[in-house]
């Protein structure tokens, strides 16, 4: 909870401004009090503004606020509530606080602010008023002093500095905080090359994300209060699509900057490894990226099979990558020797090799000479080098079954690929419930596994392994439920006494997680490690204990999500640019402002939204049929037509909105 001097952030009124600083009220909201290692003198935004610093000059503050805004709307131009009423706003308020205004100008700002509140076009127009007319109705004197005196605001001309930032609940729940509405305009525009570019600017890796998101961008899209969330997903890799179905050239979405006389060593051909080197090398780095396994893109690549992430696709995201000028080195595993020459040769160097060990179950008889034991990243790596690349040899589980432990994409992969590789049965178990399994993966995973004869079994693990002579021949599984503990705490997940059941089978295939190897890292650099066996860094720079040595992606975080690897890659290129520049370890403001955003959530769930049309139903693409799938790897989902791209394009309701601190 903060104490702000004032506040009208959320509808939330909280009034100090005279009270002693003791008798503060406090907000229940959780308020953006710091920027980094800074505080935030005042907050204002599309809901409201919060002020915590008394000496704060509220006149130059909305004129600073109206200057932000006045630059999108100028470059946006889509609608003349907007376009003209940010030039009106900027004028009118920099007159005031510069000591030249006049009563008529609050007049015509309450008009052009009415105008905006009702005819923008959208979100961002609508709600850039709300900030300015709480300030003009608060702080009412402040203007007029302005205006009678003849004079400028308290700090008006002196350097202050103002960090703003466009937003939306879609991107701001992006873990790279894409431009979502920019790119799903570019389709609805029919301006598919626009489109991509759009996601260009955060993510290179456009086909692979339009694929195998977990876009949890869509449980932030406003569009719920009315009907059903856009299709963000689906969208994103229309304009990738059309520009490799045309064979057109790669559009980048910004022009390469000249050489700065710099080289990195990425140790890594991930999504985290390849994006850290595309923005490195789109602004002058020099860049080697070094991947152990004979093909690039990491654990998506041989980790993800080939019906939910096509090679073809991925491999267009690589070239991409590449004709930024990043230079990949393929079957070039790095030992200790190897990294310590790297620290002579480069000037930085970024640790993005993965999490490519599985964990094991931890049951009793757990062996993993045991023939039928086989972890998970060894099953997959073997079912897709041989379907995308005819790598070493196809797998035939005719006649047998197959028991997966986990409840996560991976074991998801799992399952539906021994599915294909016509196992006669296969079973997911998994500890929690159905809800979980489906927060941890999605409804439409879950659905096409049930669809394809996996069966779950809920509420359960293996305790232990039973061998025949070394062979897998069953295992022994206990049951577990959700139990209080009777004082009120958080429910427990206890294993049930006298529950047991076993089930035969002729393979155990453990997913439950994965971890890194950290053994050719070199020991005297004594690189920090957490708890969890990943490698340390501040939690914000990814540098880690040893400079100019940095890491991301599972490597420093544990197994995350592709977008999550896709946006420590982009962050920590930004990082590492700094560093390269200035010897600075340091975010910069942009960085800064999205976890600021973040924090607090621009996403409001319970939020009323009137004025649009509702009940305007959701595209779904068309998909292979159960029968169709289960027995090849083809991709499972076409994607929209063009047609049905632009009308789900079309329900976006293009929900902007900026934001700006005061430091």
């Amino acid at each position: 909870m903060s104490a702000p001097w004032f506040s009208s952030w959320r509808g939330e009124l909280i009034d100090n401004r005279s009270k002693p600083k003791e008798a503060y009220a406090l907000s229940a909201l959780k308020l953006p009090t710091s920027f980094d290692d800074r505080l935030v003198r005042a907050f204002i935004g599309w809901d409201g503004v919060a002020i915590f610093d008394p000496a704060t000059d509220v006149a130059r503050l909305a004129a600073e606020y109206a200057a932000q805004y006045q630059k999108y709307s100028e470059a946006c131009g889509r609608c003349m509530p907007g376009r003209a009423g940010g030039r009106i706003l900027f004028d009118l308020l920099d007159k005031i606080a510069r000591g030249e205004g006049s009563a008529a100008d609050i007049a015509e700002l309450e008009l052009t602010s009415c105008v905006m509140r009702q005819s923008a076009k959208c979100e961002i127009g609508r709600t850039v008023p709300r900030a300015i007319d709480h300030l003009l109705t608060h702080f009412g004197s402040v203007f007029s002093e302005c205006i009678q005196k003849r004079r400028p605001s308290a700090e008006y001309g002196q350097e202050r500095e103002f960090v703003a930032k466009i937003t939306a609940p879609c991107t701001d729940a992006c873990p790279d905080r894409v431009d979502i509405p920019a790119f799903i305009e570019g389709v609805r525009d029919r301006q598919m090359i626009e489109s991509v570019k759009a996601t260009r600017k955060a993510m290179p890796l456009a086909h692979t994300c339009g694929r195998v998101c977990p876009h949890p961008c869509e449980d932030a899209c406003r569009r719920t209060h009315l009907d059903e969330p856009l299709s963000i997903m689906e969208l994103k890799r229309i304009g990738a699509d059309y520009e490799t179905s045309h064979n057109l050239p790669f559009a980048h979405a910004t022009e390469k900057r000249k050489p700065i006389g710099k080289k990195v060593a990425i140790v890594g051909a991930g999504p985290a490894g390849l994006t850290c080197g595309y923005f490195l090398a789109m602004n002058g780095v020099e860049c080697d990226i070094f991947e152990a396994l004979p093909v690039a893109g990491g654990e998506v690549m041989v980790g993800v099979p080939a019906y939910r992430m096509p090679s073809e696709k991925y491999l267009e995201d690589i070239r991409f990558v590449a004709d930024s000028g990043v230079k990949i080195h393929l079957n070039s595993p790095v030992d200790a020797k190897m990294l310590a020459d790297f620290e002579k040769r480069y000037d930085a160097i970024l640790l993005s090799f993965g999490a490519r060990l599985s964990k094991k179950i931890r049951c009793e008889n757990e062996n993993e000479e045991l023939h039928g034991y086989w972890g998970a990243i060894s099953f997959l790596d073997r079912v897709n080098l041989w379907e995308k690349f005819r790598i070493g040899s196809p797998i035939d589980l005719s006649g047998k079954t197959v028991i997966c432990v986990g409840g996560g994409f991976t074991s998801m992969d799992v399952v539906r690929c021994a599915v294909r590789a016509n196992a006669a049965k296969v079973i997911m178990l998994y500890r929690r419930d159905e809800a979980a399994l489906i927060a941890n993966t999605s409804l439409d995973e879950y659905n096409e596994a049930i669809e394809e004869g996996v069966e779950f079994i809920f509420h359960s693990s293996i305790s232990k392994i039973i061998d025949n002579k070394g062979t897998v021949s069953k295992v022994v599984c206990s049951r577990y439920e959700m139990r209080g503990d009777g004082g009120g705490g958080r429910p427990q997940l206890v294993r049930i006494e006298d529950a047991d059941f076993e089930l035969s089978c002729d393979y155990v295939i453990p997913a439950v997680s994965q971890e890194s190897d950290m053994s050719f890292l070199p020991a005297e650099w004594e690189i920090g490690q957490t708890g969890w066996g990943t490698i340390k860094t501040d939690g914000k720079t990814y540098a880690t204990s040893r400079r100019g040595v940095f890491s991301a992606g599972d490597c420093e975080y544990g197994p995350m999500t592709i977008v999550n690897a896709v946006g420590q890659g982009r962050r920590a290129a930004g990082v590492m640019l700094g560093y390269l520049k200035s010897g600075e370890v340091k975010r910069g403001n942009d960085e800064v402002m999205d976890d600021l955003l973040r924090s607090f959530r621009v996403y409001q769930k319970g939020e009323a939204i009137g004025g649009y049309l509702g009940a305007l139903a959701r595209r779904h693409s068309s998909k292979l049929t159960p029968e169709e799938r289960k027995t090849n790897h083809n991709e499972v989902n076409f994607g929209f037509s063009r047609d049905e791209a632009i009308d789900e394009a079309s329900r976006c309701m293009r929900c902007y909105y900026i934001a700006m601190a005061a430091l």
